[in-house]
Formats: structure tokens, sequence, C-alpha cells
């Protein structure tokens, strides 16, 4: 019976991929109510897909693929727009896009060299992909309710966090890789 249900979390990350286009478009045009219903509503696919895929063990070679890029389209397109329209700093954008790109190259050499499947997310980067959610969550507020609330001390966490999950993805891509010629 489950084997019918297999394919929804990557629908869930089919509808997140669709949501990306009408979030940008929103924030573009200063929707912000609109942009973090959107926004909050792709959050809850990724929560949801990872859980259904891990828990109900639907996971699928497509899903492996999908989630990530939905997940990386979702952040580092909202980031983009953020910035463009000046509501992020520029050295955030640049931190941010800096290590979706890491983490895809990364993982495309790990998978292409160890022939492997997709490399798991570890804890801290899941712990990354929230705050960043909190921190894009958090500017729209900002802007839905104009508090002109500055976030040096949240700017400095989130390119902290952010850093620190790129060398904990870097340090197990070069172990594997270590181990993969050590064998």
């Amino acid at each position: 019976m489950t084997k019918y249900f297999i394919f929804i979390p990557n629908l869930l990350s089919i509808i997140r991929i669709a949501l990306v286009y009408p979030i940008l478009n929103n924030i573009y045009l200063g929707n912000f109510k609109i942009s973090i219903i959107f926004f909050l509503v792709a959050s809850l696919t990724d929560a949801l897909d990872g859980f259904l895929a891990r828990k109900m063990n639907w996971q699928t070679e497509l899903g492996q693929i999908l989630d990530p890029v939905a997940d990386k389209l979702l952040l580092s397109g909202t980031i983009f727009i953020l910035w463009l329209n000046n509501f992020i700093p520029f050295y955030i954008f640049v931190i941010f896009i800096s290590r979706d790109v890491a983490i895809l190259t990364g993982a495309a050499i790990q998978m292409s060299i160890i022939e492997s499947d997709t490399p798991a997310p570890n804890l801290l980067g899941k712990i990354t992909t929230s705050l960043q959610i909190v921190y894009i969550s958090l500017i729209f507020l900002n802007e839905i309710f104009g508090l002109h609330i500055t976030f040096n001390f949240l700017d400095i966490l989130i390119i902290f966090i952010t850093l620190l999950s790129l060398c904990v993805y870097a340090f197990n891509w070069f172990k594997d890789l270590r181990k993969y010629h050590n064998e």
C-alpha cells in the first residue's frame, strides 16, 4: 500500500520549486505578506518531504536530487532577490550563495569520483537551512510591519553558522575522498 504514496515527497519538492517564482516575484513587487505565506508554505514542504521520506521510507533516487535542488532554488533565489532589492547586505548574499555553490560542486565531485549516492545532509546543514529560513522570514516581517530593525547580530550569527556548515561539509568530503583513495 505504501508504495503508492512514495511519490508524495517528490511532489512536495516539485511544489516547493513551483513556489519559487511567486515568492521572488512578490518580493520584487513589494508584496511581502504574500511572499511570506508562499515562503512559509515552501519551507513546510521541505520539512514535510524530509520527514515522509525518512520516517515512511518513501525515498527515491529522484527525491535525492529534487529535494536539495528545491532547497537551493528556494533559499538562493530568495536571498538573491532580497539582495537585489537592497533588503540584505551584499556580503550575506555572497556567503549564502557561495556555500550553496560549494555544496553542490562538492556533492557533484563526490558523486562522480566516489560514485556514491547524493551526500546525506548533516545536522549543522539542517540547522543552517533552518536559520536561513528564520532570517529570511524576519526580513519579511520587518518589511510587513515597518519595524526598521537592524540585523547586525543576526547577520554575524548567520554568517558564522553558514561558514561553519561549509567547513563541516568540506571536512566530510575530504575524509570520504581520502578513505576512497586508501581503499
